[in-house]
């Protein structure tokens, strides 16, 4: 049963995917690639080794075909871009 619903679900996918534009593709297939807006502190952990960086105002994007996070981030009253791999780093809510 699994199966059939599966493979119900990517036939109506690839159907209504190939009656859109090549924009509109390129527009859905980047919902998945931003995954997040707001204030965020991103830390990066290896071992004992722990790196944080706080996003504010902005957005963490995610390519997880290359394994990454994106994003600009404030340090030192500066904004930097930062890459951490995603498997090593985890995303904090900054609440006010």
């Amino acid at each position: 049963m699994n199966k059939i619903v599966s493979v119900l679900i990517l036939f109506t996918t690839a159907v209504l995917l190939s009656s859109c534009s090549e924009e509109q593709q390129n527009k859905l297939s980047r919902i998945g690639v931003t995954w997040l807006e707001g204030d965020y502190k991103v830390t990066f952990a290896e071992g004992n080794h722990l790196k944080s960086w706080t996003v504010l105002d902005g957005k963490v994007t995610s390519e997880p075909d290359k394994g990454y996070y994106y994003f600009w981030a404030t340090e030192n009253g500066r904004k930097i871009y930062v890459q951490t791999p995603i498997l090593r780093s985890y995303i904090e809510e900054i609440r006010n």
